[in-house]
């Protein structure tokens, strides 16, 4: 099911209708500031399983992400170890980048594995800040791949409606993404690395 919803000032019935389903069990499409995600609740184990699977693995070795509404909701999910790396984050989020970063002790639990890292995403985007603030807590996510060999992204949710809708409670549609993913800096080993050169100038904020 295609949603319009206002990408600055998403409609709160919308966002409403949005986290129901959420907090159901199902998973979603929402915009973000890089290309659309793939979302679900952190804390449904059903959710993130159908999550992996649509990413092509297994719940405990899906590479999936986390999206935080604010630089402060991350300390619930993972640790920045050092003021250097705090900086870092604090500079470039709200934004672009996904952070490699120490996990919490919640994560295995919500991930049913020992992973001690987690990827943390806050996009600089109305529609998924409002989301998370709704749910009240993380939206477990992995980006939208297109199957077209042309193409690694799409950029219009009627595309995605069309290929994924069937497994999908809603695809909210607040127009064109972008056609490239975030920047990914691995901050869990000290020195920043970075591991995918995507939207975000990683040496604006390194």
């Amino acid at each position: 099911m295609l949603i319009d919803i206002h990408p600055t000032h998403p409609e709160p019935r919308r966002i409403k209708a949005a986290v129901d389903a959420l907090r159901a069990g199902e998973v979603i499409v929402c915009p973000t500031d890089t290309v659309h995600a793939f979302v679900c609740s952190a804390e449904s184990a059903r959710a993130v399983e159908e999550l992996a699977r649509l990413k092509g693995g297994k719940r405990g070795k899906a590479e999936l992400s986390l999206i935080c509404e604010s630089l402060s909701h991350l300390s619930d999910y993972a640790r920045v170890t050092d003021t250097a790396a705090y900086r870092i984050v604090k500079r470039a989020l709200p934004g672009p980048f996904t952070f490699i970063l120490p996990a919490s002790t919640a994560i295995p639990k919500l991930f049913k594995n020992n992973r001690r890292t987690i990827g943390i995403r806050v996009p600089d985007h109305a529609v998924p800040q409002a989301l998370v603030k709704e749910l009240g807590h993380a939206l477990a996510a992995t980006s939208v791949h297109d199957p077209d060999t042309l193409l690694d992204h799409t950029s219009e949710a009627w595309r995605i409606e069309d290929l994924f809708g069937h497994q999908l409670a809603m695809v909210l549609d607040a127009g064109p993404c972008g056609l490239e993913p975030s920047t990914v800096i691995d901050l869990s080993q000290g020195e920043p690395m970075v591991v995918r050169e995507g939207k975000g100038d990683s040496s604006a904020v390194l």
